[in-house]
């Protein structure tokens, strides 16, 4: 288990391709209650990178604190060695980081492509915009069927393709996945990890929070486990899910 590093330093050296994104020591707050607490991860060009950990570890805070719902107090949040630690939410969209949150937060009263034109509030090219909703549509087939139907009232995996398709509505460089599989049926959470899969394949680079930790070891390629807002272990996913003591340890979810 040579790449398995039970510290909170970044794990670099043996990864291909370049930091795509990349944190630094972040500590966040709410309030009085410190939620992170230095940590530091990278997400490189091309791979699915798994943050996992228990309720309250502080997955979800650190998807926010990089997509600037939240902000940093102290530390750095870099996008391909750019800080963008200060900027707010809507800049960070901009630059390419799209967060898909937990919930799917989809806009009641909205049709599904009325939501899905949301998404492309930053582009400004109609031609462009055309053919995003095309590959969305072609990429999830019930949403161009539906598309005419209030979005609040799908099912709810079609409620998650639908908050994926909004976020690549955008054209994302690197897309914040949180809980994707939450409240979804086998054959739902299945579908959804596959086209999670093919998105990767087709170039875009994900950070994945999912509570089903074995899950998205099959998935990822890199792995980093969260408690109590500190990294406690990081490796390739592949040999972390291999080894039985640490899922009971500290993975001890989902099945």
């Amino acid at each position: 288990m040579q790449t398995i590093n039970r510290t909170d330093a970044p794990a670099t050296g043996t990864r291909p391709g370049k930091v795509r994104l990349g944190i630094r020591d972040v500590e966040a707050f709410y309030g009085q209650i410190q939620a992170l607490r230095g940590v530091s991860l990278d997400v490189h060009e091309g791979e699915i990178v798994t943050l996992l950990g228990s309720n309250g570890a502080g997955k979800s805070t650190t998807l926010k604190t990089i997509s600037g719902l939240v902000r940093a107090q102290r530390g750095e949040v870099q996008l391909e060695g750019e800080s963008i630690a200060k900027l707010a939410a809507h800049e960070i969209a901009r630059r390419g980081v799209v967060h898909v949150p937990e919930g799917r937060r989809i806009l009641r009263g909205l049709t599904v492509k009325e939501n899905l034109e949301l998404g492309a509030f930053t582009v400004k090219d109609n031609a462009l915009r055309r053919q995003r909703l095309d590959e969305v549509y072609e990429l999830f087939p019930i949403l161009h069927e539906r598309r005419h139907q209030d979005g609040s009232l799908l099912s709810g995996g079609q409620q998650q393709m639908l908050a994926m398709g909004r976020a690549l509505m955008h054209g994302p460089s690197v897309m914040l996945l949180d809980e994707p599989s939450m409240g979804l049926a086998p054959k739902l959470v299945t579908e959804i990890m596959r086209i999670i899969k093919r998105l990767n394949e087709a170039g875009t680079t994900i950070l994945l929070v999912e509570q089903n930790a074995r899950l998205a070891l099959r998935l990822a390629h890199y792995a980093y486990v969260i408690e109590n807002g500190k990294i406690r272990m990081q490796g390739a996913a592949a040999e972390l899910r291999q080894d039985e003591s640490i899922v009971k340890a500290y993975l001890g979810v989902g099945e």
